[in-house]
């Protein structure tokens, strides 16, 4: 009988649900394998960081990840590199679960900017400690802020030594009255740090502050670099605020205020304002970029009004949906990107000089 007969038998290709099959198990032990590598990775990374010493590896890389008996991963993660499931963690990893880690500086950066960037508080509070003589780098009081260092140094803080804050966190507060922004208060006065001390271990502070009788959208967080950007003028974020007078509001006095008027401290222009309710003319909606302290209450006290309440229902494009008063959430991935990017909507461009 000829061979004819039985071609179809001989090097038989998957076909239909058969191919498909194949073409998810070739793509699992591709995922797997890029999976394995990274580890090994990670694990030179964090050896060579930790003894500073050139990392080496008596297994070289092989596909499908075995452990490396020579570098123990911190607990968190032997599950991820357990060989006998690194197909089905592909397949499970959320990225919800995921921490949101601080890249490593590659370049020489202030040392206010490090201070930052190791969770201690904001960059102009940093240049302070510094000035005051409190930070050392290498056993050597530094005074100027500008001191640029690579982050590998002894860097300490009144004796404490200091290092870049790897797990970033990011919190969405809704303030409620009577709650100042600081962490402690001479006075014994309630602080937003109670409202949130069991959100997470990591050390956090407010971008910016809101007064103790202001409410709303207020975001702490450790990330040094995003709270430089949130708070420098420059940047011209965005704020809306809703506004609560003693009295309705003229129409003239809207009209006034949108072309802008003058203040102790210069001139002040919102970038939109109207009213909030269409039968309460003393509920006002305010939007402005403006930094200054105090600056939505000054405005409208500047023309007689009394503010009984200020809220901020949007700061930097995150707003206080489905967050009750008093209550806090943490940010999502995809938030803290816009943050980071500075996503044009909610960005004010430039005027056009």
């Amino acid at each position: 009988m000829s061979k004819k007969a039985f071609e179809k038998f001989i090097n038989k290709e998957p076909k239909g649900a058969a191919k498909k099959e194949q073409f998810k198990q070739e793509k699992r032990k591709a995922k797997a394998d890029a999976y394995a590598l990274g580890e090994e990775m990670r694990r030179k990374k964090a050896y060579e960081k930790t003894h500073g010493t050139a990392y080496k590896s008596d297994n070289s890389f092989k596909p499908t990840s075995q452990k490396n008996t020579q570098f123990k991963p911190k607990k968190s993660y032997q599950d991820k590199i357990n060989p006998s499931a690194s197909q089905q963690n592909f397949k499970d990893k959320s990225v919800a679960n995921k921490p949101i880690k601080a890249s490593a500086p590659k370049e020489k950066m202030p040392l206010n900017k490090f201070i930052a960037h190791a969770g201690i508080c904001s960059r102009r509070e940093s240049a302070l400690l510094i000035k005051e003589g409190q930070v050392t780098v290498n056993k050597d009081i530094v005074f100027e802020p500008g001191f640029k260092v690579m982050g590998n140094e002894d860097i300490r803080l009144k004796g404490k030594p200091l290092f870049i804050q790897h797990n970033l966190v990011y919190i969405l507060l809704n303030k409620p009255k009577d709650f100042i922004t600081t962490a402690k208060d001479p006075q014994g006065r309630k602080t937003v740090f109670d409202l949130i001390k069991n959100a997470s271990p990591e050390r956090v502070y407010p971008v910016g502050r809101l007064d103790r009788n202001t409410t709303g959208v207020l975001l702490l967080t450790n990330d040094g670099e995003l709270t430089q950007k949130l708070t420098h003028p420059s940047y011209e974020i965005k704020k809306i605020y809703e506004v609560k007078l003693d009295k309705p509001v003229t129409k003239k006095d809207i009209d006034t205020i949108a072309s802008g008027i003058t203040l102790e401290d210069g001139f002040i222009q919102p970038d939109s304002i109207a009213y909030a309710d269409t039968k309460d003319k003393s509920i006002i909606g305010i939007e402005i970029h403006s930094g200054k302290n105090r600056i939505v209450r000054r405005i409208f006290e500047h023309l007689g009004y009394d503010v009984k309440n200020l809220d901020r229902v949007m700061f930097a494009n995150l707003t206080k949906k489905d967050v009750e008063r008093g209550k806090w959430r943490m940010l999502h991935e995809k938030e803290v990107r816009l943050l980071k990017f500075m996503n044009k909507s909610f960005v004010r461009k430039q005027k056009a000089k």
